[in-house]
C-alpha cells in the first residue's frame, strides 16, 4: 500500500474554494483503480492550511493519479492559489488489522 499525506498552504480566503475543488475531485479519485481514499482536512491551528490524505493499493495505481485528468484539473485550480510549494510525504505501508 502506498500511503502519500500532501500538505500545502492558501490565503484564508481562498481556502473554501480549494476545499471545494479537492470535494469536487474526490468521487473520481475514489473510482480510480487502486484508490483506497482520499481524504481532505482543513487544519484547525491554521486556516491556511489543507492536507490530503491518499491511500493507494500499489505504486502504479499512485502514478496514474498523478498522470490523470483530475490531478491536472486540481493542480491547474489549486496551485495559483498556493502561498507555498507543497509538500508531498509518501509511504509505503503494510496493513496488520482493520478494527471496528
Amino acid at each position: 500500500m502506498l500511503i502519500a499525506l500532501v500538505d500545502f498552504t492558501v490565503a484564508a480566503a481562498d481556502r473554501p474554494t480549494a476545499l471545494a475543488q479537492l470535494d469536487h475531485e474526490r468521487d473520481q479519485v475514489r473510482a480510480m483503480p487502486g484508490n483506497a481514499a482520499f481524504r481532505v482536512y482543513a487544519s484547525r491551528e491554521d486556516d491556511t492550511a489543507i492536507t490530503v490524505v491518499h491511500e493507494w493499493h500499489d505504486q502504479a495505481s499512485f502514478a496514474s493519479y498523478l498522470e490523470s485528468p483530475s490531478f491536472t484539473r486540481s493542480g491547474r485550480v489549486l496551485r495559483p492559489m498556493m502561498t507555498s510549494a507543497p509538500v508531498s510525504r509518501r509511504f509505503h505501508a503494510e496493513l496488520l488489522e482493520t478494527v471496528g
